[in-house]
C-alpha cells in the first residue's frame, strides 16, 4: 500500500480547483481520498460557518466524480476543516489517500494513513471513561491494519470529536442524579486525546477515571490533535503512522512542544523526516514539505517562559485566535513556510500551554 498526499492553497473556503486538478491530471481518484484536513478562514468559534462551507464544498467535489452522494462521502472521508488562519498562517488543505502498491518492499519505513469511526456515543459518556475507552479501542483496531512494528511508529492521531445531542429534560436529569452532562467541546477533546494516549502506551489506563478528565493534566498524549463538533454522535479518526508495509516518499514525525514558542521541538521533528537546517529551511527542503500539524493553547497559567501574558484576558479577541497567530508565526518562522495547520483548545494534548507538531514530508 502506498500512502498519496497533496498540500493544495485555498483561495476561499469552497475553492476546490486544487483538488479538481489533481483529478483531471490524474494524479488522485476520488474513491483514493480518505480525509482532507484544512484551514479555512473563519474565526475559529461557534459560528464559524467556513468549516462548514468547506467541508461542504469537498464533500459534493468528491461526490461528482466518484458517482457516490455526498453522504456516503461524508461517512467514508475524514473531512476535518479548522477554522482560523490569522496573521501568516495560510488557508489550505492536505489531501490524504491511498493505493494499491506491488512494489517490493525495502524494509523501510514509509507513511501510513488509516481511518476509523467510533460507535455512537450516548450523551452521558462523553467526558468519561466510556469516550475514553471507546476511542482507545478504535485508534488501537485502525493502527493494526497498518502493519506498524510498534505503537511508537504512530505519530498523529487526527480526531473529530463526538457530542451528541442531548435535550435540556437529559441535561437536568444528569444532574440531578450527581452526574451532569459533559456535552461539551471541552470533554470531548479531553476524553478523546487521553484514548489516544493510552491507544499508543504514552498512558496507563489504570491511571485514569473520570475525575481525571479536564483535572490530572500531568496526564496527556503527545500523538493526538482533536477538534469536537456538536451534533456528531461518533468520533472520527485518522490515524498517521510510518510502517514498513507501505512504500512511496513520504514519511511522518512528531514531537511535544513543551509552549508555544518552542522551536526546539519543531526542529526535533525536521530531523526525524530529515529536514536538518541550522535556520530556516531552504527552498528546496521547503518543497518537501507535505503537510504541517500543530495543537496548542495560550497558556491558561497565563505565563510564558516565566511572563504574563494577556491573551485570556483580551475581550475583544478570542485567546484562541492570539494563541493561533503566534504558533502560525512561530512554525513559519522557523519552516520559512506559511501553509501550517495549527489548532488551538489543547486538553490533555501535552503539557498545559504547549502540544503535538507533526510534520509529513518527502524523502529524498
Amino acid at each position: 500500500m502506498r500512502a498519496l498526499a497533496f498540500r493544495l492553497g485555498t483561495r476561499s473556503p469552497s475553492d476546490v480547483t486544487g483538488l479538481e486538478r489533481l483529478f483531471e491530471e490524474g494524479q488522485l481518484e476520488p474513491e483514493e481520498i480518505v480525509a482532507i484536513l484544512g484551514k479555512t478562514e473563519g474565526n475559529g468559534g461557534r459560528n464559524d460557518f467556513t468549516r462548514e462551507l468547506a467541508t461542504t464544498s469537498f464533500a459534493r467535489a468528491i461526490a461528482a466524480r466518484s458517482g457516490e452522494s455526498e453522504d456516503a462521502v461524508h461517512d467514508r472521508v475524514v473531512l476535518s476543516m479548522s477554522g482560523g488562519t490569522e496573521g501568516v498562517a495560510s488557508p489550505h488543505v492536505v489531501v490524504l489517500g491511498r493505493r494499491a502498491s506491488t512494489a517490493p518492499r525495502t524494509g523501510a519505513k514509509r507513511l501510513a494513513v488509516g481511518v476509523g469511526h467510533t460507535r455512537p456515543f450516548a450523551p452521558e459518556e462523553i467526558g468519561r471513561m466510556a469516550q475514553l475507552d471507546e476511542t482507545a479501542r478504535v485508534i488501537r483496531e485502525v493502527t493494526a491494519t497498518l502493519g506498524v512494528e510498534s505503537p511508537a511508529d504512530v505519530h498523529l492521531v487526527q480526531m473529530k470529536g463526538a457530542i451528541p445531542d442531548a435535550t435540556f429534560a437529559e441535561h437536568e436529569a444528569a444532574r440531578r442524579a450527581g452526574r451532569p452532562l459533559r456535552s461539551d467541546m471541552v470533554f470531548s477533546r479531553a476524553a478523546s486525546a487521553l484514548g489516544a494516549g493510552v491507544a499508543v502506551g504514552e498512558l496507563a489506563r489504570t491511571d485514569l477515571d473520570d475525575d481525571a478528565v479536564c483535572a490530572r493534566w500531568d496526564r496527556y498524549a503527545t500523538v493526538a490533535s482533536v477538534s469536537a463538533k456538536p451534533g456528531l454522535p461518533r468520533t472520527e479518526i485518522l490515524v498517521l503512522a510510518n510502517s514498513p508495509a507501505w512504500d512511496g516518499e513520504l514519511v511522518i514525525g512528531h514531537a511535544v512542544m513543551r509552549d508555544i514558542l518552542d522551536t526546539q521541538a519543531i526542529r526535533a521533528v525536521l530531523a526525524d523526516v530529515g529536514l536538518t537546517a541550522p535556520g530556516t529551511l531552504t527552498p528546496d527542503q521547503r518543497e518537501r514539505l507535505v503537510g504541517v500539524f500543530a495543537k496548542a493553547e495560550a497558556d491558561p497559567r497565563g505565563l510564558v517562559r516565566g511572563r504574563r501574558h494577556g491573551m485570556l484576558e483580551d475581550d475583544d479577541v478570542s485567546d484562541t485566535r492570539w494563541a493561533r497567530c503566534t504558533l502560525s508565526a512561530v512554525l513559519a518562522s522557523v519552516l520559512g513556510d506559511t501553509a501550517v495547520y495549527v489548532s488551538t483548545r489543547a486538553e490533555h494534548h501535552g503539557p498545559l500551554g504547549g502540544g503535538p507538531v507533526a510534520i509529513v514530508a518527502r524523502v529524498p
